[in-house]
Order: structure tokens, then C-alpha cells, then sequence
């Protein structure tokens, strides 16, 4: 199969040979109609022997996307591609790989959790490109050791990927592609300038990006259905309460929060498909705490104890769920079941 050409944007780098960091490689790059892709993932998340930290990288005609796993769960998504880089839902990230099978490729890597949230990092924040002369290295970190750079630099070297984290100029740590443990970091950087085994000169990219504490999970779809789902509930518990009077309540109520971006997901038009959304849970579960606080307190105003009715009504069904979000505890009025 011939790999594809496409480039990583403001780099000389191919997608199709950006390969990562690993601590144990389970499964080696293998065409992806080869490969079960629900299944694998079934794997990592129900078996013992999968659970673990890692990731899926998987090389398509023009993106390279990535699948990140926590004990074997994918909580998060992102994809490098000729226009830059990007986070995406997991479901649409599942979906690519199934459109892509013919012509595309797949590697399944143990890694650290620290590892993975700067690949999460390198595609969520706006990566920052710096140049980088392959024919004078030692400018480039002497240079960041001025700046007293605290962030964490991307160096790809002939697709190879290394993550770097800087403390005030200092290098602090990293994780590095393929280099051998018997072999110091100082001496593992200075290979990646050398000329290539044909001579020619390696084809280097940097880039540099704030350096995240945690990998950040994505809500998963069943889980933003129920938070639609009890959005339209308290409506239509309010709608009881004032005929006529709770859907132009609720929207108006959703305008004035704007700020949190699970709102508009949650407001969206019932009859309407859930789209693929990047949101956390914890966006979804402030958004609805705001949201229905901000609603209740007006029908408080007008009518004293509805808002403990309404959200019993409601929120009955899924007050398991809501109570293990703090939902209850955000809210002034007491409900008992």
C-alpha cells in the first residue's frame, strides 16, 4: 500500500510517518482492514490484560488520528491533518477509522497517562511552531534555555515524535520515539540531527504548547443523551406549573448562558440528533446545575416551593446519576424522595 503524502501543516513532516512514543507495543503498524476496531477497544476496556494507559494511532490518507486510553477506556480523540490539528468526538473519530479501513493503517501502544495528556495538549491549545536548523542544533535549546520557556516542545525528527517538558529553560522530562534505554537523552537528541543513513538531512518540526496536568475525558454519547434528556424533563415539569410559558422561559434563560459550551448542546431542539460534540461531563453537569437554578429561581419568584417539585418530577429517573455530579448540592431547594 503507498503511503499517503500529505504533510503535516508548517512542516516538511508526513502524517504517514509520524510514529510515538510507546512503553510496550501491542499491536505493530498493521492495515487497518486487518484489524476490528470495536473489538480491539472492546479488549482494552473489558479484559485484565488490556486495561491499561495507552493509545491508538492510526495513519489515514490525510490525518493521522489518535485514540487515547485511560485502564483502557477511550476518553479522548484528537487528529493531525494537512490543515492542523484538532480534537474530535470519539464516535466520530470511530467512524473515520471505519470509513478509512481500506487505505488505512494501525498501531496499539502502552503508555504513560503523562505521555498521553500532552498528546491530547499538542492538538486541544494551539500548537506554537518554531524554526529549527537541522544543520545547527546547538542554537536551539540554548535558545529556549534564554526565553526560560515552561511548556512542553514537540521535536519530530523523520516522523519520529518526542515530547519535551521545560521548566524556566530547564529541561524537567520527556518521552522520546524509539530510543534505546541504555542511551542518555543528551546523546538521544543529538542523534535526531544526524544526517540520515542515505545522507541526506533529516526533516525536523518543533512545535511548542502548554503542558496539561491530567488527560481530559470526553462525555460519552450516552451520557449527553441523558443530559438532553433531562433538559427537555425540567421543561416540561415547568410547563405543568405555567401552561404555555416554559419553552420560551428555558430559552431565554439558556441566552443569557452563553459561557459554557455544553449548553447550546443540551438546548438544541428535541426532535434533533445528538451531534458528535467534544464536551466533558462536568461542562454537561454545570451547564444543566446553571441552566435549571437560574430557570427555578424565576418560578420561585411567582409561585414559592415549585422549584423543589419540579425537579423531583423531573429528574426522578436520573437522580442517580445527577447526584454522583453534585447536581443537588449546587441547588438551594431540598428535594426529598
Amino acid at each position: 500500500m503507498r503511503a499517503s503524502s500529505a504533510r503535516l501543516r508548517d512542516s516538511s513532516v508526513r502524517l504517514a510517518d509520524l510514529s510515538f512514543p510507546q512503553v510496550t507495543p501491542l499491536i505493530r503498524r498493521t492495515r487497518l482492514v486487518f484489524i476490528h476496531v470495536d473489538n480491539l477497544l472492546a479488549f482494552a476496556k473489558r479484559d485484565r490484560e488490556g486495561r491499561l494507559d495507552g493509545y491508538v494511532a492510526a495513519h489515514l490518507p490525510d490525518e493521522c488520528l489518535l485514540i487515547l486510553l485511560r485502564k483502557g477506556e477511550a476518553v479522548n480523540a484528537a487528529s493531525l491533518h494537512t490543515s492542523g490539528r484538532e480534537v474530535v468526538p470519539i464516535v466520530e473519530a470511530m467512524r473515520r477509522l471505519r470509513a478509512g479501513a481500506e487505505r488505512g493503517d494501525l498501531t496499539y501502544s502502552a503508555a504513560p497517562l503523562e505521555q498521553l495528556a500532552w498528546m491530547y495538549a499538542s492538538c486541544a491549545a494551539p500548537a506554537e511552531p518554531r524554526a529549527i536548523d537541522p544543520k545547527a542544533p546547538a542554537a536551539f535549546f540554548p535558545a529556549l534555555r534564554d526565553e526560560g520557556l515552561t511548556a512542553v516542545v514537540e521535536l519530530i525528527a523523520s516522523g519520529r515524535v518526542s515530547y519535551l517538558r521545560f521548566e524556566g529553560g530547564r529541561f524537567a522530562a520527556g518521552y522520546f520515539c524509539d530510543r534505546p534505554p541504555e542511551l542518555p537523552v543528551p546523546k538521544y537528541v543529538e542523534s535526531l540531527f544526524q544526517p540520515c543513513p542515505d545522507g541526506t538531512t533529516p526533516l525536523l518540526s518543533a512545535a511548542v504548547f502548554p503542558a496539561v496536568p491530567d488527560l481530559p475525558v470526553q462525555a460519552p454519547a450516552a451520557l449527553i443523551h441523558t443530559y438532553r434528556e433531562l433538559y427537555w424533563r425540567v421543561v416540561d415539569a415547568v410547563e405543568g406549573e405555567f401552561p404555555g410559558e416554559a419553552a420560551k422561559r428555558a430559552q431565554r434563560v439558556a441566552a443569557t448562558l452563553a459561557g459554557n459550551p455544553a449548553l447550546p448542546l443540551l438546548a438544541a431542539p428535541r426532535s434533533a440528533e445528538t451531534p458528535p460534540t467534544v464536551v466533558e461531563a462536568a461542562q454537561l453537569a454545570t451547564a444543566l446545575t446553571d441552566w435549571t437554578r437560574r430557570l427555578l429561581e424565576e418560578l420561585e419568584v411567582v409561585m414559592p416551593g415549585t422549584a423543589a417539585r419540579v425537579l423531583r418530577e423531573a429528574t426522578k429517573e436520573h437522580r442517580y446519576v445527577l447526584q454522583a455530579a453534585g447536581f443537588y448540592g449546587r441547588l438551594p431547594w431540598p428535594v426529598s424522595w
